[in-house]
């Protein structure tokens, strides 16, 4: 397992991870334009989606896994955390979003998987990111799997 793939399965990890990374994320992104870390073993988006609560625009850096024709696929892990994150509500609520992705931005549509899509889905989630099976485990619940599709 790599470095990173251990170390983010640590436990202190995925308590401070969620505070850490995104402003990690908010530092690198815009001195790689958001193009260092769309590509390799655990590609990055940064989502736009409309607050729940709020309807005001959030912004949030997401692993992802692209498909064939374009759509990306996200997990709504939150580092193994017991709750959905806050970012999966928004798109069951408004499935219309942007991405910041490869150093462009689009229009996507969110779908959330079930049944036999999820199903089909997570072998390669868990091929790509290993730690979503221990983020189940921690957190007790199933990851929401997300497909989102461009608008263009």
């Amino acid at each position: 397992m790599p470095f990173f793939q251990w170390f983010a399965a640590t436990d202190w990890f995925m308590r401070v991870g969620p505070r850490v990374m995104p402003k990690f994320d908010r530092v690198l992104r815009p001195l790689a334009r958001g193009r260092l870390l769309s590509g390799g073993p655990m590609p990055t988006l940064v989502l736009t989606s409309t607050g729940a609560k709020t309807g005001l625009p959030r912004s949030t850096p997401l692993a992802c896994r692209p498909e064939p024709g374009g759509a990306l696929l996200v997990v709504g892990s939150n580092f193994g955390h017991d709750r959905h994150p806050a970012w999966s509500a928004n798109l069951i609520r408004t499935p219309e979003a942007r991405v910041g992705f490869g150093g462009r931005e689009f229009g996507v549509t969110a779908v959330l998987l079930t049944g036999g899509e999820r199903a089909a889905a997570w072998p390669g989630l868990i091929e790509q990111w290993p730690l979503y099976s221990r983020y189940t485990d921690k957190s007790g619940r199933q990851l929401r799997v997300f497909r989102l599709i461009p608008t263009h």
